[in-house]
């Protein structure tokens, strides 16, 4: 099994993982996914969740984690080698988007079609926020997308 399949069965087992107490950006599971990337306290958690679901996969699978070490999503955007970017969409990708100002928001891509991206999310919710409260499944524009990350 590819490390990108394992860590997209991961963030599926943990939909509707929510903050506690909710708009918080904090509580168990979410000090956990901002642990694997070193952040201690309170903060946007989308990106240290597919960190966590990557480093947990590759656990798993006894792989290396090739996910950047991040809780910035467009740091690890930036920070990623030209050889795993890409501008198309692939089951197991990491897409990134780019709100301007140094704000960005990330999930891992579950399936796609000519016109969307269907994800999982952290740090989301159902009007798909990327300051939202838990865990989702989300439908996304392919055009609101920056690029995609393939670990």
């Amino acid at each position: 099994m590819k490390l990108s399949q394992k860590s997209l069965e991961i963030a599926i087992s943990q939909i509707g993982q929510k903050e506690k107490p909710l708009g918080s950006n904090w509580g168990e599971p979410v000090k956990s996914y901002l642990a694997s990337v070193g952040i201690s306290f309170p903060a946007s958690w989308c990106m240290a969740f597919i960190y966590w679901c990557f480093k947990n996969a590759s656990e798993d699978l006894k792989v290396k984690n090739t996910a950047i070490k991040t809780g910035g999503v467009l740091k690890a955007w930036n920070d990623a080698p030209k050889e795993i970017k890409d501008s198309v969409p692939s089951i197991g990708s990491v897409f990134i988007m780019d709100y301007g100002k140094g704000l960005g928001h990330t999930g891992i891509v579950e399936k796609f079609d000519s016109t969307n991206i269907y994800t999982i999310e952290g740090n989301t919710n159902d009007t798909g926020s990327r300051e939202g409260i838990e865990v989702c499944r989300k439908v996304r524009k392919r055009s609101a997308v920056k690029g995609y990350l393939n670990y």
